[in-house]
C-alpha cells in the first residue's frame, strides 16, 4: 500500500473565500510541471482508452482469421494474439477496466475511511473501540489471500464485487489518520458552535468535520486508483482478479508474460508499458495535489524560486 501525505487539517473556510483558495489551489498546481505532465497523460490514457475504440477499425472480441500471431503492422498496430484477437483493441478495452477499477475502488476505499474514522473520533466511546477493534482485526488479515480465495465465489457475477472486496483492504490506515485529526478538530470552536446551536452530530461530521479534512481526503484518493490498480493487476495475474469475458491490463500481462523473452513479447509488452505509465502519470498527479493543497507547499516553493 503506498505511504499515505502527512495529514492537512484546515481551517473552516467561509463561503466569500472559497473561490479565491480554489485559484490558489489551482496556481500552485500548475507550478508543477510533472504534476501537469501527469496529468495530461492520464487524460490522454482515458481517451486511448474510451475514445479510442470507436476510431480504431478492430473491436478486442473480433478476430481476424489471416493474421493470427501477427507481429505489430500498419494493420494490427500492436500485432495480433495467436487466436487472432487484436492487441491494440484487447489492450484499450483492458484498461477501460483497469481505470474504472482504480476510481471506483478509491472512491469507496476513501468513503469508508472517511465516515469509520470520523465515526470513531467524533463519537468515541463504544463507538471508538468496536471501529479500531475492526481496523486492528483487518490489518493483520492476508487481504491479497482473502480475495484469492473468496474470488471462485464470484466468477460469473459482477465485477463490481471484485472492487468491493479490493476496497475492503484499503481503508483502514486512512482511517486511523482521520480518526486522528477528527479527535483534534471536534475540540474547535465551529464544531462547538454547531453543537450549542443544536445541529446534530452526523450533520456536524459530514458538513463541518469532513469538508475541513477534504485535501487529505482528495490526496487519499489519488493515491488510492493507482494502488488499487496495481492490486487488480496482481490478482488478475494469478487468476484472482477480473475473469473472463472481461478483460483488464492485469488479464492480459497475465496471460502473455510467458511471450516476454520471446520474439512474440509484444503481446506482454505493450499493456505492461501502459500499466507503468499509467500508474506513473496518476502518481505524478497525487504528489502535485499534496504540494497544492498543503497549505506549507506554497512557502517552500516560494522560497526555492526565490532562491534561484
Amino acid at each position: 500500500m503506498a505511504s499515505l501525505p502527512s495529514p492537512i487539517v484546515e481551517s473552516p473556510v467561509e463561503t466569500t473565500g472559497n473561490d479565491s483558495r480554489f485559484r490558489l489551489i489551482l496556481r500552485r498546481f500548475l507550478r508543477r510541471r510533472l504534476a501537469i505532465a501527469g496529468l495530461s497523460v492520464v487524460l490522454l490514457l482515458f481517451a486511448f482508452a474510451y475514445i479510442g475504440p470507436h476510431f480504431y477499425k478492430w473491436r478486442y472480441d473480433q478476430i481476424d482469421f489471416e493474421a493470427f500471431l501477427q507481429h505489430p503492422s500498419a494493420t494490427h498496430w500492436f500485432g495480433t494474439t495467436q487466436n487472432g484477437f487484436d492487441m491494440l483493441a484487447l489492450t484499450m478495452r483492458g484498461m477501460q477496466k483497469s481505470l474504472i477499477i482504480g476510481l471506483i475502488g478509491a472512491v469507496l476505499s476513501t468513503g469508508i475511511a472517511a465516515v469509520a474514522g470520523a465515526t470513531a473520533g467524533y463519537f468515541a466511546g463504544w463507538a471508538d473501540r468496536a471501529i479500531v477493534a475492526l481496523i486492528d482485526l483487518i490489518l493483520v488479515l492476508p487481504g491479497f489471500l482473502i480475495i484469492a480465495i473468496l474470488s471462485p465465489a464470484f466468477h460469473g457475477r459482477t465485477w463490481l464485487i471484485f472492487v468491493v472486496l479490493l476496497a475492503a483492504f484499503q481503508w483502514m490506515i486512512t482511517a486511523r489518520v482521520i480518526r486522528s485529526m477528527t479527535l483534534s478538530m471536534k475540540e474547535r470552536e465551529f464544531v462547538y458552535a454547531a453543537r450549542f446551536m443544536g445541529v446534530p452530530d452526523w450533520k456536524i461530521i459530514f458538513r463541518h468535520i469532513l469538508p475541513n479534512m477534504s485535501s487529505f481526503l482528495i490526496i487519499d484518493a489519488t493515491i488510492n486508483v493507482s494502488s488499487l490498480i496495481l492490486a487488480e493487476v496482481g490478482l488478475s495475474f494469478f487468476g484472482f482478479g477480473v475473469q473472463p469475458p472481461d478483460i483488464s491490463l492485469g488479464t492480459l500481462i497475465g496471460d502473455h508474460w510467458e511471450s516476454a523473452q520471446t520474439a512474440n513479447g509484444y503481446q506482454f509488452y505493450f499493456p505492461a508499458i501502459l500499466l507503468v505509465v499509467l500508474v506513473l502519470s496518476v502518481n505524478l498527479v497525487g504528489d502535485g495535489l499534496r504540494d497544492a493543497l498543503d497549505p506549507n507547499a506554497g512557502t517552500a516553493a516560494g522560497k526555492g524560486a526565490g532562491s534561484k
